[in-house]
């Protein structure tokens, strides 16, 4: 059985049995862990065999798995998951810019703010990640409508006539 079916039965049976928020609690400070040592570590590939991979970060190898469920959007190269055993050798490269992304649109503050980022980017290079995820966010209406052209709202009538009239 692969890594990833455990780690997918795992979180299910956690949160059944102690709830998900039981679950974010703990996995949020093992995932805050493996997190600092790679940023850490950021020149260097995360490269082992699994096994040796988390005893490196300190954690269980289903927990590692989890961290690699995340991070995998991050790296240079998706690695896939249902493939990963306990004797894969991993050698992955993670794309920082579009990790402090990630962590941005998951709402991740206990990760994206820690002191490690300090190592990888200036805090303008942050700052302008951090408005192009908000940019991201923003719907522009492209469609917009002249004060002459036929009201949207299919009465017929010019828009400064109809729905135009109120502005």
């Amino acid at each position: 059985m692969s890594l990833y079916k455990d780690w997918t039965e795992m979180v299910v049976e956690y949160v059944k049995t102690k709830g998900e928020a039981a679950f974010w609690e703990e996995y949020s400070l093992v995932e805050k862990q493996v997190y600092s040592k790679v940023l850490a570590n950021h020149e260097k590939n995360i490269k082992g065999v699994f096994p040796e991979l988390a005893k490196e970060y300190d954690v269980s190898n289903i927990f590692l798995m989890g961290f690699f469920d995340g991070v995998n959007d991050s790296l240079v190269e998706p690695l896939d998951l249902d493939s990963i055993d306990e004797s894969t050798e991993l050698d992955t490269k993670v794309d920082y810019e579009k990790l402090y992304f990630n962590m941005l649109d998951a709402k991740a503050d206990y990760l994206y703010e820690l002191p490690q980022w300090e190592g990888i980017f200036s805090k303008e290079k942050r700052k302008e990640i951090t408005v192009e995820w908000k940019n991201s966010k923003t719907v522009v209406n492209e469609n917009k409508v002249g004060r002459n052209d036929p009201c949207p709202c299919g009465s017929g009538k010019k828009y400064k006539k109809c729905c135009g009239a109120a502005s």
